[in-house]
């Protein structure tokens, strides 16, 4: 490992000196140079050369590829400049997609889609024309139907010669409403899917969704979520996973993606499948797999960039902000992965089909990962397949794969952008980019082979020149390519297929299916190619539920649910397919359970609750299979606790009771009143035994109900007969606890989480002692989140009067819970009123909360009430406009921000992560540091919108959108407080239009605060 090191930084002392210009003995190498004069006002020029591409066969020599594999230009500029994207159409042809307009220059629509050929089959792309153009950041294509789709945010076009002359004539606006806000978060990767679908990786910039036809319909709203499109019908669907640049279904149907720092992801749950219980809070459905962690080392052999170097630096000093990322390391650790893609050819050994490769662009590397199944997890495990070094690393570091392609030869085909710098714009500080091009390269692009050393020219010819999809005379031929070795082979004729929608087909997808000795991709595809074509029969799906193959069997299921969703939809139901999946609940598999866990959702069967019942008990160690479960209890969670709780090895495990704990709280939130009155005689049936779990259920279903815990509270304590001696019983232990000054933090905050059982009157009294500023801070913090779930006005009167004695994050919660509920958010208004609070009292976070509250009362009221503590943002700033000249204090900027700014934002370890990054949002000039400050909303990254939620039962919550699922939308304010908010209850959302970051700052510091503020961001840490 040591020498691996040395000769690594050797080598890199050695190229750094290669690149640069010759340099005089006076002259130290901008690698040398010396930082001990670093500031935000020296000339950092010399110390950054432009560093020489290398041409297209010089860049060949370049590479340092793994052991047996070579490379070959499949093509280079002139023939491509800056490609980003490709599909091959079932004739060969290569459409590629190249973003000239990268990073800055969208306006000026430099981008276009160009066709490449191959005439000869000498594994040269000699032929290039242009097929389209104007276009500005295009990013993804797939063809279709004799043309392409093409992402061309904020568009999707699809582009079709229909006479022939090579150009597209035809350009359709298919969808348009995508995100175009940052240039490295743009709609990507296009991907067939087993379901004939077309899925897309919506990326950070997010989109409200509309088909080009139909202007004025209701968005489908896609934050955090991908979407999958039909062809034919172009009906759309919001998809699980968010993907910033890379995205990949391999032959199994199993999805991945990748973002910057985390190189290798899983998308693990599906959209459809969670909707069901629009109750259920489930993770992300994004699984990291990688064993080395989200950003695992890279072996570069590139030199590391002198502005990198340069940059990390002066982030390490302070001297500009950003985070500093590797423990001070300027490189060799994944910082802009791209491009995730499976290798499904049949060209190389037969060991790297399904390895998943992935493009760090930043260091110059192809990145190779095994994946292989876990028995605990339905997710797969990705590991680094060689040790200390790269599948494929160059030394030039012009060398940008962005994308990857497998294809008709059965080959992995690399996307070299070819630029000199392809970092974010935003991440570079202004005494850095001032000295670079980030134009550099934009006439120049690379597309590599990547190729078995040993095969000769004629066997490369043959690869190169063989049968084809688009050869294929029958609808018999193509469904033959359905067994090709080669994923592309296979992918392209499903398509094909698809299009063509041939009846005559179905005959030859069916006995592909049975042959259980076709390849398990040939035969999925057959599955869904009959499901797609409304051809698959009942009868095939019951008999491939038991069939050999665990894939098939997956598949199977995932295909039954759908059909019983169809069947329940139009009230019919399909009894031997339920019985068929009922009987599934030992199937071997894990990944088998999971599906069927789901199914048994869509089952009618009584005997589904008993199967349900049996994976629980089985899988409950399983956080996955917890989910799968839970998603089918819509409408019976109380049958399945009834069921559990009487299985006492089950009870008496801490899976087991957070199990039964989470649907309580689930029945609470769904507040119907079978449900709770079962849980209720439930709690009384477990309380003569087992008190404590008793008072957990309980506690969690009042939790649940949120703003409805009064109605759920009479449902099962006044009206269900004998609970209230128990209730009784329980409270009074609890409040002994909670009121036990000598007890352990931990032991009162549980027991204060039961109080919510008692009567209003009995334990807010109680609860308004628990908040005061001598008691231990998780013990306020649980009392006020106690208090919250009351929904009487009266809880305000305690909160406001502790008010000036809470600590910063106390009265952040505490503004929470008041600004909850019109009623209560009145009641902080009419303190500040009376002057028992003044305006100086609120954070600027909780002022803008009131001056944009849901309820116009509240607004109007806010607004005058702290009117005084209001000015233009001209005229605040034209009060602090000498700050940036005054010499600050940096102790005190550090007190500043720590009291001020950490609840959104984190530095030296302190505070959180909540707003932007301080290093692509705060500018690097003091002056523009004043104006970010003081004025946040002159200009808003979408990302740190302030959206406001107002639930069917009059709660009030805010913040930004951090995450949304199909049943949840996720809000996270200051101290990066979530509220994940199920759809079911959502009666109002909308933005306000405001940053996060709110105004008002200058309540809290006057000029020289500001100063010293400055000084802090741009100390030496």
């Amino acid at each position: 490992m040591v020498n691996a090191l040395f000769r690594h930084l050797l080598l890199a002392l050695l190229l750094a000196q290669a690149y640069s210009q010759p340099a005089s003995a006076e002259s130290p190498s901008p690698v040398a140079a010396a930082a001990a004069d670093d500031s935000i006002d020296r000339d950092y020029s010399g110390d950054l050369p432009r560093i020489a591409p290398l041409g297209p066969e010089k860049a060949l020599e370049s590479f340092e590829i793994e052991p047996g594999f070579a490379l070959e230009l499949a093509a280079a500029e002139p023939a491509t400049t800056d490609p980003v994207a490709l599909d091959f159409d079932e004739h060969g042809r290569m459409f590629v997609v190249e973003m000239l307009g990268y990073s800055e220059n969208p306006d000026d629509m430099l981008g276009c889609i160009r066709v490449l050929e191959d005439a000869d089959h000498d594994g040269r792309f000699e032929k290039s024309s242009v097929y389209a153009e104007g276009l500005a950041w295009p990013t993804a294509i797939l063809c279709y139907d004799g043309g392409v789709f093409v992402g061309a945010p904020p568009e999707i076009l699809y582009l079709k010669d229909a006479d022939g002359d090579g150009r597209a004539e035809v350009r359709k606006v298919v969808f348009t409403g995508f995100g175009t806000h940052n240039v490295q978060g743009l709609l990507n990767s296009f991907r067939w899917g087993l379901d004939n679908r077309i899925h897309v990786a919506v990326s950070s910039c997010g989109a409200d969704l509309r088909r080009g036809d139909q202007p004025d319909a209701e968005p489908l709203v896609l934050r955090g979520r991908n979407f999958s499109f039909d062809p034919k019908t172009l009906d759309i669907r919001a998809e699980s996973g968010a993907s910033q640049h890379g995205y990949f279904i391999d032959p199994l149907g199993r999805e991945f993606t990748c973002n910057n720092s985390n190189h290798i992801q899983q998308i693990v749950y599906e959209d459809a499948d969670l909707s069901r219980n629009p109750y259920l809070n489930a993770p992300s459905s994004l699984r990291s797999i990688a064993v080395e962690g989200p950003t695992a080392d890279v072996f570069r052999i590139s030199p590391v960039e002198p502005w990198r170097e340069i940059r990390t630096r002066l982030r390490a000093k302070g001297i500009v902000p950003g985070i500093v990322e590797g423990g001070g390391r300027p490189a060799g650790y994944f910082t802009s992965a791209t491009g995730v893609t499976i290798y499904t050819g049949d060209a190389w050994p037969a060991e790297y089909r399904g390895n998943a490769f992935v493009g760090d662009v930043g260091s110059n590397l192809v990145h190779r990962k095994t994946l292989e199944s876990a028995s605990d997890d339905i997710a797969l495990v990705a590991r680094r397949a060689t040790p200390e070094r790269e599948f494929v690393a160059s030394k030039d570091i012009w060398f940008r794969p962005v994308q990857f392609a497998n294809g008709p030869d059965g080959n992995l085909y690399i996307l070299d952008m070819y630029r000199e710098v392809i970092e974010h714009p935003d991440s570079l500080p202004p005494i850095i980019k001032q000295h670079l091009d980030l134009t550099s390269g934009r006439d120049k692009g690379r597309l590599y082979r990547t190729i078995r050393a040993d095969r000769t020219d004629e066997q490369r010819r043959e690869q190169y020149s063989r049968a084809l999809p688009g050869d294929a005379k029958t609808t018999a031929e193509l469904v033959a390519m359905l067994r090709h070795p080669n994923g592309w082979h296979r992918t392209t004729a499903a398509r094909l297929l698809s299009r063509r929608q041939d009846l005559a087909a179905s005959h030859e997808l069916a006995k592909l299916l049975n042959d259980k000795a076709a390849p398990i991709e040939g035969r999925l595809l057959a599955l869904y190619g009959l499901h797609d074509a409304r051809q698959l029969l009942v009868s095939d799906l019951t008999t491939l539920l038991a069939d050999a193959d665990a894939e098939m069997r997956e598949h199977a299921v995932r295909l039954a649910s759908h059909r019983l969703r169809d069947h329940v939809n139009h009230s019919s139901s399909c009894p031997l397919l339920e019985e068929a999946i009922i009987a599934m609940v030992d199937d071997p598999a894990l990944n088998v359970r999971y599906r069927v866990a789901i199914a048994l959702g869509d089952c009618r069967e009584p005997a589904r609750m008993d199967a349900l019942a049996e994976i629980a008990k089985r899988d409950v160690d399983n956080a996955d299979m917890q989910i799968a479960v839970q998603s089918s209890l819509e409408l019976c969670s109380d049958a399945i606790l009834h069921k559990l709780l009487a299985d006492q090895e089950f009870v008496s495990t801490a899976a087991g009771r957070g199990f039964l704990t989470e649907l309580a709280r689930q029945i609470g939130a769904r507040g119907k009143k079978y449900e709770l009155r079962s849980l209720a005689r439930d709690v009384k049936a477990v309380g003569k035994l087992n008190q404590s779990l008793a008072s957990d259920l309980l506690a969690a279903a009042l939790r649940g109900a949120g703003g409805r815990a009064a109605e759920v509270r009479r449902e099962m304590i006044d009206r269900v007969e004998a609970m209230e001696p128990l209730v009784e019983a329980m409270l009074a232990s609890a409040l002994q606890v909670a009121a036990d000054g000598d007890a352990e933090a931990s032991a009162r905050v549980a027991a204060i989480n039961q109080l919510g059982m008692g009567k209003f009157g009995t334990v807010v009294p109680l609860l308004g002692e628990l908040i005061a500023p001598h008691q231990p801070q998780e013990v306020q913090a649980a009392a006020l989140a106690a208090l919250g779930g009351f929904d009487e006005q009266a809880i305000a009167e305690p909160i406001v009067a502790a008010w000036r004695g809470m600590s910063p994050a106390l009265r952040l919660q505490g503004a929470e819970l008041l600004l909850a509920r019109p009623a209560t958010a009145a009641a902080l208004v009419a303190a500040i009123e009376s002057e028992q609070l003044s305006p100086r009292d609120l954070d600027p976070s909780t002022t803008q909360r009131l001056t944009t509250h849901a309820d116009a009362e509240v607004r109007e009221r806010a607004a005058k009430a702290l009117a005084g503590g209001v000015s233009s943002r001209a005229d605040v700033l034209e009060a602090y406009r000498e700050a940036p000249q005054l010499a600050g204090n940096a102790e005190q900027g550090r007190a500043i921000f720590r009291k001020n700014c950490a609840v959104c934002h984190r530095r030296e370890g302190f505070g959180t992560e909540v707003g932007a990054d301080l290093a692509t949002v705060v500018t690097r000039t003091p002056e523009a540091l004043l104006v970010n400050v003081l004025d946040p909303n002159r200009e808003v990254d979408p990302k740190f919108i302030q959206y406001n939620i107002v639930t069917v039962d009059g709660l009030a919550h805010s913040g930004v959108v951090s995450a949304e699922t199909a049943s949840t939308v996720t809000l996270t304010g200051a101290e990066k407080a979530t509220q994940t908010v199920p759809r079911a209850d959502i009666d109002v959302m909308e933005s306000t239009g405001l940053s996060l970051m709110p105004e008002g700052f200058e309540r809290e510091i006057d000029v020289q605060g500001m100063a010293d503020l400055i000084a802090y961001l741009r100390s030496e840490l």
